[in-house]
């Protein structure tokens, strides 16, 4: 007899929801360099990956233009 597959139920928080869409268009050559370094290194999910890393990309940039009291030239002297 074969086994049956159990349903699985996932609870799901309102919080995390993500109801924004964001769209963005490519030429075949970028589309191929995506697909070649997703393949490259066993990426499944392509949206999380572009999503995590347009936003790594966000927070570095915020992380460096942080204001500061000084300049950096007058903190490092």
């Amino acid at each position: 007899m074969a086994k049956k597959k159990e349903k699985h139920t996932f609870v799901r928080n309102p919080k995390a929801a993500r109801p924004h869409r964001l769209v963005a268009l490519m030429s075949d050559e970028e589309l191929q360099m995506v697909d070649h370094y997703l393949r490259k290194y066993h990426i499944s999910n392509r949206s999380r990956w572009m999503r995590e890393t347009l936003l790594k990309h966000i927070l570095h940039n915020l992380e460096i233009d942080y204001p500061t009291l000084f300049d950096e030239h007058d903190m490092r002297r």
